[in-house]
């Protein structure tokens, strides 16, 4: 009786693993240190404006500059209630939303077709809207008009001017859509769907990304403008949180503690919103720019 040896196949032998770290190129270190100093630039007047808010007048009268000690977190309460923030804030946020949204909706309307060449002269609006950008505000035709539509100091006046700043919200759309397969457009038009139909139940959750960016920019746009608010906007109970803030600093010019906070007041939402949405604003910028 013969007995037939089993050889059996050792496992291999796990493969070592280089813990050497990897050299530093120059060009990364150069690199490092320039996002480093574009965070300094950045953060350096905010944490610097939030420091003064905290300091009493004595306190920034003894050092301006000094890093505070004895926070005084009145002065946010104080300058909410001297300077009645509340109902500016009120009024910038129903100019931010409804301006946002109705710009929004026109940059999708108008991009999707234009980057899709549905449009006749699709490369000549592609080409106005770069043009748009560079063109000055026309303050005298957008005064006019309001005035000969009787919507001259008129919250709906004041945020239809703004919604027609669209900006960059065509280019940018018309950018992410071109990474969305044609293909598409045309298996919908098979199944019989409508244009409309296709365009807010198709393209907008593809383009969600980018839409949502063009949302953000143009939020900026209209929390931060204070131009226009003032010219079509004589009515200080229309006024948005910017003519506020300029109202309250011409009346507390040398206290710079409830000027600070004041202007923390403003800023703050769109911090905190940068903060939540960065996401979309990062990934909208970088796929209409890359797949445009």
């Amino acid at each position: 009786m013969t007995i037939h040896a089993v050889r059996t196949q050792a496992p291999p032998a796990p493969a070592t693993v280089d813990k050497r770290r990897r050299p530093v190129r120059p060009g990364q270190v150069v690199n490092y240190v320039l996002a480093a100093i574009v965070v300094v630039c950045y953060l350096f007047p905010l944490l610097f404006l939030l420091n003064t808010a905290l300091k009493s007048n004595a306190a920034f009268s003894a050092d301006p500059i000094g890093i505070v000690t004895s926070p005084d977190f009145g002065n946010f309460a104080t300058a909410w209630t001297r300077g009645n923030f509340g109902a500016y804030i009120l009024n910038s946020i129903l100019y931010t939303g409804a301006a946002a949204l109705i710009g929004t909706f026109v940059s999708v309307v108008l991009g999707f077709p234009v980057s899709r060449g549905y449009l006749r002269g699709s490369k000549f609006w592609s080409l106005g809207f770069v043009i748009l950008l560079f063109l000055p505000n026309a303050l005298i035709t957008q005064f006019q008009l309001l005035l000969r539509l009787h919507l001259y100091d008129t919250q709906i006046g004041y945020i239809l001017i703004m919604a027609a700043a669209v900006g960059v919200g065509p280019i940018l759309l018309s950018g992410f859509i071109r990474s969305v397969p044609r293909e598409l457009d045309e298996a919908a038009a098979m199944d019989g769907i409508g244009y409309w139909r296709y365009l807010f139940t198709f393209v907008v959750p593809l383009a969600r990304p980018a839409i949502a960016t063009i949302f953000i920019l143009q939020a900026i746009g209209v929390w931060n403008d204070i131009i226009l608010a003032t010219i079509l906007l004589p009515d200080s109970a229309k006024s948005p949180l910017t003519l506020g803030l300029f109202a309250f600093q011409g009346t507390y010019t040398s206290q710079w503690g409830l000027l600070a906070a004041a202007t923390m007041i403003v800023a703050a939402p769109l911090v905190v919103a940068y903060v939540f949405l960065q996401r979309y604003l990062v990934g909208g910028v970088v796929g209409g720019a890359v797949k445009g």
